[in-house]
Order: C-alpha cells, then sequence, then structure tokens
C-alpha cells in the first residue's frame, strides 16, 4: 500500500502511525489549496513581504528566497510556513489579479485560453469549429452580384458558426 493517494499526493493515514491528526490535518490543507483554487497572482518570482495565513500563489519562474527551485508550482502559507504542491495536467486555478484562469497543459501554465469544441449560451451554441475560408470576390461586370454572393457566403458561415440564427 502506497502512503498517499495517486492524483493529489495527499497522505494516507497508516493504521500503526501515532499522532493521525498532524497526517490529517495536512491532507485538510493540501485539499485547501488545490480544490477549488483561487491564488492571489502568478507575477511574484520572490514570497510576499506580508503573506496571508493559508493565502496561495503560482510561483513564477526564476523564483528566488523560500521559492527557489518551486517555479510554476503552487505555495500556499500555512503555520507560518510554505508549503508547494506541484502542478499536474488538467490543474486549474483562478487568478485573482488577472481574473482568469490558468491550466497546466503540456508542462506550462496557459492563462485565459479557453479550449472548447463549441460555445453554447441557453442551450443554443454561438461558436463552433472554424469553417472554411470565404474566398475574396474579383472580377466581374456586375459588381452588386459578386457584392451578393460574397455577402451570402459569409453570412452562411456566421448561421453554421451559430453567430446569426438560421
Amino acid at each position: 500500500m502506497t502512503n498517499q493517494t495517486p492524483r493529489l499526493n495527499t497522505p494516507y493515514i497508516i493504521s500503526t502511525q501515532s499522532q493521525k491528526e498532524v497526517t490529517h490535518n495536512l491532507a485538510l490543507n493540501m485539499l485547501d489549496a488545490l480544490v477549488q483554487s483561487a491564488a492571489e497572482t502568478s507575477t511574484l518570482s520572490i514570497p510576499p513581504g506580508s503573506p496571508v495565513e493559508g493565502g496561495l500563489w503560482l510561483v513564477a519562474g526564476g523564483a528566488t528566497g523560500d521559492w527557489s527551485g518551486h517555479d510554476d508550482e503552487l505555495a500556499q502559507y500555512m503555520g507560518g510556513a510554505w508549503q508547494f504542491y506541484p502542478a499536474f495536467a488538467g490543474m486549474a486555478i483562478w487568478l485573482k489579479d488577472e481574473a482568469v484562469m490558468a491550466q497546466y497543459v503540456a508542462g506550462t501554465w496557459q492563462k485565459g485560453i479557453l479550449q472548447v469544441n463549441a460555445l453554447k449560451i441557453s442551450g443554443q451554441q454561438v461558436v463552433g469549429a472554424q469553417q472554411a475560408a470565404i474566398g475574396d470576390s474579383s472580377g466581374g461586370a456586375t459588381i452588386d452580384s459578386e457584392a451578393r454572393t460574397a455577402l451570402n457566403a459569409l453570412l452562411a458561415v456566421c448561421r453554421v458558426h451559430g453567430l446569426i440564427a438560421t
């Protein structure tokens, strides 16, 4: 049997262990940091001067001081000390100062990027996969006809995307 959970690495309480409350409290602190996470900022590479108890930061690259060696990890200030939690694929966190989500993808944090197959509002698709480009109209003796054709093609693509009603 392992001593921690496979994804969040929260510690298990072992049956023969003394002071089980220490392990339990550590696991609760980890869950407090990792579930529905919200970090103060992702721009600091040095710890803040007066961190708030329980505060959470996404450590920027080139970290120094107490954060040295913890780039791209979450740093939580608990009990007068820093606890660090490494990111894992798909981890998401709200960045309070930027008011955007950040997600850990392919070994890096992506800020403010939303990856979806479609966007629906009130059950109605308003944006979908990108459609083929519409060629520019050119030449011809009757310019109105070409303009109408190009506009109709543009309208058709907008309908496919759900940007306008059919």
